[in-house]
């Protein structure tokens, strides 16, 4: 059979958060009531975290850097820019910084849970208001940009606010939004979409700074000029340098030396982790190196990272070992870590390092000990309840089926399933992070319900915004139960799998599969439970159609995956 899948359009899949980055530049950084008045308007908004304001007194800029939820980044960045035009007055501003607006530059980045398409249009929408409500001229670049010279923001950017006045007149000129007129206290801005850029040092046991270029340049995507026999730069027919390319796309990478480490190092911007991974930047560099008679000896992470190439990199090394790549994130983050060498001059700690963990809301249920979730669901409180140990018994089964699967790879007899049985490892992993999450998330909507019924009603606009709130609750009190049923009849999909894994642990595949319906199960209940406080009835009626789906599929897999794993046992 096919199994059910409700559509996209139905309710809101449960996945990884979205995260969004969001780093304005703005033309301030001596005033500090100014730079204090945007980081209080950025973290005014709720599900926002800034992590950064970084001011330069020299370049009179300051970089800020703020997390959260797409529509919360948004809303900062809007609030951000609106407080600034009240304050920045562009015609007094000078700096060493190239600019050419108060909000000069404002890209938005995929941390995790969101695409670059999504990015793109968070980009445009930003663009399109903050030209609207400010009316001011507003370009888009990078992944965002309207057409492919405009693209790069130093073109955009070039003669900065001093050429603007006269740049605006010129119709190859005109803004994406707003008007192509001149504002002399804000000038013009700069939106866009870009990728997160890793900045990322890799530590050499020498003190030379000669010889860490000359890794630099090996595995910069920029390369080295071409020199003849005579050492002597080679040029084309129109005088310029004839480049040599280096190995690797999306690096950029000088050498230098760092008296505080006594080491030399190979300082890079990596610009696209996901067509360059980290681990392969880190490899090359090791490869290079050892070719000048080096060695690498570890490497930091500046700033900020996501959790994904690091992750990514811990499969990868578990790989090259020949074990399963399904491990729990906590050890390929372990393993990453090791092998990178990324403690060798400063501590590295995921909880403050990695985006993804700083900006991650809190789970307090998944944090408690196994006694004390027991006591609490015991308890007569009415959360957590049913709908967080359906999650809980559904992350379990994923969490089987990865065992099952990464206790087949490496065994002898099993060579020809290694390759499967590692990708449904990597798969049973996300599973479960995703009902794991799901345990607190459920809590959560119910907690929603709860605070919309303590909304004053005693005038018809207040009964009017209560009645809407809580239809809202009720709706998300539907979404994160229907979307725990699903990921639980992923988890008997891999649970069948799974079977055909060590025949040792056959059992266990029964049990995911076991606990996976009861998950599926006691999620759909959930569901039921709350249609009925549902005003709309097509969408009840969608949600009844999807859950009944949801709920054959889980019965028919797991009958199927227990007689699989009884015929295991004649």
């Amino acid at each position: 059979m096919v199994y059910w899948r409700v559509s996209k359009e139905t309710h809101s899949t449960m996945a990884e958060r979205r995260i969004v980055e969001c780093v304005p530049n703005f033309s301030e950084g001596r005033d500090k009531s100014v730079i204090e008045a945007i980081a209080r308007s950025i973290q005014a908004v709720p599900g926002v975290m800034l992590l950064d304001v970084d001011p330069g007194a020299d370049t009179n800029r300051t970089v800020y850097t703020f997390v959260g939820e797409p529509e919360a980044v948004l809303e900062a960045a809007l609030r951000s820019a609106a407080t600034a035009f009240g304050l920045i007055d562009m015609s007094r501003h000078s700096g060493a910084h190239p600019r050419m607006g108060a909000l000069d530059v404002c890209p938005f980045v995929p941390v995790s849970g969101v695409t670059m398409d999504d990015c793109v249009e968070l980009a445009r929408r930003a663009a399109e208001r903050i030209a609207a409500e400010l009316s001011v001229p507003v370009y888009l670049y990078e992944n965002a940009a309207s057409r492919p010279d405009r693209r790069n923001l130093a073109d955009i950017r070039s003669g900065e606010y001093e050429a603007l006045s006269d740049k605006l007149g010129k119709p190859e000129w005109k803004p994406d939004f707003g008007p192509a007129a001149f504002v002399p206290s804000w000038g013009a801005t700069v939106v866009g979409a870009r990728d997160f850029l890793i900045a990322y040092n890799v530590n050499l046991n020498t003190r030379d700074r000669k010889l860490a270029n000359e890794v630099a340049l090996a595995v910069r995507e920029g390369g080295r000029a071409a020199r003849d026999h005579a050492g002597n730069i080679q040029k084309d027919a129109n005088g310029e340098k004839v480049m040599l390319p280096g190995r690797l796309r999306h690096v950029r990478a000088i050498g230098w030396y760092i008296d505080a480490y006594r080491k030399a190092q190979v300082s890079i911007n990596l610009t696209n982790y996901r067509e360059t991974p980290l681990h392969v930047v880190y490899e090359t560099v090791r490869e290079e190196a050892e070719k000048l008679g080096l060695s690498v000896c570890g490497s930091e992470l500046v700033g900020l990272v996501p959790l994904e190439p690091l992750a990514e990199a811990g499969r990868w090394y578990l790989r090259r070992m020949g074990k399963s790549a399904g491990a729990p994130e906590a050890e390929l983050l372990e393993l990453a870590a090791t092998t990178l060498g990324l403690d060798s001059v400063a501590p590295f700690d995921p909880a403050k390092k990695i985006i993804d963990y700083v900006a991650r809301a809190k789970a307090p249920l998944v944090a408690m000990s196994v006694e004390r979730f027991v006591d609490e669901v015991s308890s007569d409180s009415p959360a957590p309840g049913g709908g967080s140990v359906a999650a809980l018994a559904g992350s379990l089964a994923a969490a089987l089926a990865a065992m099952v699967a990464n206790l087949t790879v490496g065994k002898k007899g099993y060579e020809s399933t290694w390759e499967a049985m590692s990708g449904l490892a990597v798969k049973a992993q996300a599973v479960k992070a995703r009902l794991t999450n799901a345990v607190d998330d459920d809590t959560n909507a119910f907690n929603a319900v709860m605070d919309a019924m303590k909304m004053p009603k005693a005038t018809p606009a207040e009964k009017a915004a209560r009645d809407a709130a809580l239809q809202a609750g009720y709706k998300s009190a539907v979404a994160v139960p229907l979307s725990t049923a699903e990921a639980c009849v992923e988890a008997l999909m891999l649970a069948q799998e799974s079977v055909a894994g060590n025949r040792n642990s056959a059992s266990d595949a029964g049990v995911a599969a076991l606990m996976a319906r009861a998950g599926a199960h006691g999620a759909a209940l959930n569901v039921l439970i709350n249609l009925g406080s549902i005003a709309d009835p097509d969408y009840v009626s969608s949600m009844k159609a999807a859950v009944a789906g949801l709920r054959a599929s889980a019965d028919e897999l797991c009958d199927k995956v227990v007689a699989a794993v009884e015929s295991t046992f004649s």
